[in-house]
């Protein structure tokens, strides 16, 4: 999703991966609603909630140029390194895992940059 505004192409990428991460974590938690083992899934859930707020709160932190981004962006990286950890577990039994542990992966990676 390309901003109409004059951005950097570092805070674009930024607000294109936590675009991209909160859709991957949403996917994530209503397909693991899904499963046989919900109980099993059930820390996914919960850590796709949390990852996929933190992209949209960051997003539009970043989205308004908010001078509290570098604050957001350090705890949107620590949710989606959190929520990757625990996809992971599951990526070779569930693609919806695998997938979003990629978009968190790469999430804290743009959102790390932006803090620093």
């Amino acid at each position: 999703m390309t901003m109409n505004m004059n951005v950097s192409p570092e805070l674009q990428a930024c607000i294109d991966a936590c675009l991209n991460c909160l859709a991957a974590c949403e996917h994530c938690a209503t397909a693991c609603l899904a499963e046989d083992d919900v109980k099993m899934m059930a820390g996914c859930v919960r850590l796709d909630r949390d990852c996929a707020d933190a992209c949209s709160f960051t997003a539009r932190l970043l989205m308004r140029g908010s001078d509290l981004h570098p604050q957001a962006c350090l705890m949107c990286a620590e949710a989606c390194e959190r929520c990757a950890a625990e996809c992971e577990k599951h990526a070779a039994h569930h693609d919806h895992c695998r997938q979003c542990a990629e978009a968190c992966r790469q999430c804290a990676e743009a959102c790390r940059k932006m803090a620093a």
